[in-house]
C-alpha cells in the first residue's frame, strides 16, 4: 500500500560498541559471519567493515545468532565475482544507541542515480551506454531552530564536530526501515523567512550502500 512521509521517525546512531574481529564470512543468500563471543542478539543493528567493497560500511540487521556467529539479514553474498571467497574478513560494531531527531521538516534524498559511460566505436554510427555504478546517496532536512538543546540536536552537533562514521535510521509509518551509513553536517546558521518558523539545515552524506527492510 502506498504511504506518505507523515509519521516517519528519524534517528541517528549516537553510540557504538567496540569493534569485534570478523574471522570469516560465507558466500550465501544470507551471509553467515564468524565472530568469536560477539554477544549480539537478533534485531541488533551492526556496521560491517569488510574486505568486500560491496559490503564495506553497510549497516545491517542481525537475523539469527549462535555463540560465535550471526546471520546478516538480507545480505546476499553468493556471487564469488563480487564477493571473492575468503576475502571478506574485517570487523563489526553494534549500534548501542539511536537518538531520535525531532522537529523534522522537508526531508529529501539526493543521489543514488545510475552512472553510465557512453562510448562509440569508430566503425559504428551508434553510441552505447553501459552502467558504471551509482552516485553517492545523501539526505537533507530542516529542523526547528528552537530544538537546540534537544537530544537529537545535540547528537547531530557532536557528530558534525567529530565527523565520525555513523548511521541514519528512518522508520516509516508502516514500519519499514532504511539504514544509511553517513557522516553528519549540521548548519547552525538560522534560516529566517517571513511567514515561516526559524529553521536550521542538516545534511547526511552517504558513505556506502543503504539497506532497506520491509519491517
Amino acid at each position: 500500500m502506498a504511504q506518505v512521509p507523515t509519521g516517519s521517525l528519524f534517528s541517528i546512531a549516537s553510540a557504538f560498541a567496540s569493534p569485534k574481529t570478523i574471522t570469516a564470512i560465507t558466500n550465501a543468500t544470507e551471509a553467515l559471519v564468524s565472530c568469536t563471543a560477539h554477544g549480539y542478539t537478533a534485531g541488533d543493528i551492526v556496521e560491517i567493515t569488510s574486505g568486500w567493497g560491496r559490503l564495506n560500511l553497510r549497516n545491517v540487521r542481525v537475523k539469527t545468532v549462535l555463540t560465535d556467529s550471526f546471520v546478516l539479514e538480507g545480505v546476499d553474498t553468493t556471487s564469488t565475482n563480487f564477493f571473492p571467497a575468503g576475502t571478506g574478513i574485517g570487523s563489526v560494531r553494534k549500534v548501542t544507541a539511536f537518538t531520535q531527531i525531532t522537529t523534522v521538516m522537508s526531508p529529501s534524498s539526493n543521489g543514488g542515480d545510475p552512472k553510465t559511460v557512453t562510448y562509440r566505436f569508430v566503425e559504428n554510427d551508434v553510441e552505447y551506454n553501459i552502467n558504471d555504478g551509482f552516485t553517492a546517496t545523501s539526505y537533507a532536512m530542516e529542523l526547528d531552530a528552537d530544538s537546540i538543546g534537544s537530544a537529537g540536536y545535540t547528537a547531530l552537533k557532536s557528530l558534525t564536530d567529530v565527523q565520525t562514521q555513523t548511521t541514519l535510521k528512518i522508520v516509516t509509518r508502516n514500519g519499514s526501515i532504511v539504514l544509511i551509513p553517513c557522516t553528519v553536517a549540521l548548519n547552525e546558521s538560522v534560516l529566517m523567512q517571513d511567514g515561516q518558523i526559524n529553521k536550521v539545515k542538516v545534511g547526511f552524506n552517504g558513505t556506502g550502500r543503504l539497506t532497506r527492510y520491509a519491517s
